[in-house]
């Protein structure tokens, strides 16, 4: 599964199980028990294998675009939600969050069932924690996780393949990103790196650095093109 899919299943199914509402005591909103809105989002996307370190709205813009995700807030419309696609983060840096499940739905940790920051434990009204239809907070960020897999023309000397690729960058973690760091290593042996999985900063500059030499946009993704250009080097 996904990282996308697996927050997005965990939230909502989160929000279907009533034993869970609102709170905002220190205990309980990352205990895996009651929620805020912070805790939520960013409980479901650890539990997809994101290491965020963030825990309020406050300080999650940093953390959340350091482990793979894109501010694409000027590419959406958050008026009416044209454009924002299913497992966006929906940020209010001082307020609220909230991830788009599609649809024109958002799922989100709201309040108490008195309205306010603390209650009963469990979801009293079915409101505390829940799927609900997109509102516009109003919202000050959209931000995206970058994650690709999908078939894509890979070409190896004269022979054109079609090959499932995952576009990479950092934050990135798993067997996708151990192949490229191998790859890396023979083809681009400007540093020797540590082949652990881990897109951190040292692979994101020897990914920047290869970029550059071979004349491709230096971003530190790894897409078609730098696939491509790694495979053919």
């Amino acid at each position: 599964m996904s990282v996308i899919e697996s927050a997005v299943n965990f939230a909502v199914n989160i929000a279907n199980d009533d034993s869970h509402g609102y709170s905002q005591d220190a205990n309980k909103r990352f205990a895996g028990t009651d929620f805020d809105c912070s805790s939520l989002v960013i409980s479901a996307y650890r539990q997809a294998g994101l290491d965020l370190k963030s825990t309020f709205t406050g300080n999650m813009y940093n953390d959340f675009i350091a482990h793979g995700f894109k501010d694409v807030t000027g590419a959406v419309n958050v008026g009416n939600g044209s454009g924002i696609i299913r497992g966006d983060v929906l940020l209010h840096e001082t307020r609220h969050t909230a991830i788009y499940i599609g649809n024109g739905q958002i799922v989100h940790a709201s309040s108490s069932e008195n309205g306010g920051k603390y209650g009963q434990p469990g979801d009293q009204t079915g409101r505390e924690v829940c799927v609900r239809s997109y509102y516009n907070y109003p919202w000050q960020k959209v931000l995206r996780y970058q994650e690709e897999s999908a078939a894509e023309p890979i070409q190896k000397g004269d022979i054109t393949v079609m090959v499932e690729i995952r576009q990479l960058q950092y934050g990135s973690k798993g067997a996708d990103v151990r192949s490229l760091q191998t790859l890396l290593n023979e083809k681009a042996a400007s540093r020797h790196l540590v082949v652990d999985g881990d897109f951190g900063n040292n692979t994101k500059s020897v990914v920047m650095d290869f970029q550059r030499k071979k004349g491709l946009a230096v971003d530190g993704i790894v897409g078609r093109n730098t696939w491509n250009a790694l495979l053919n080097t």
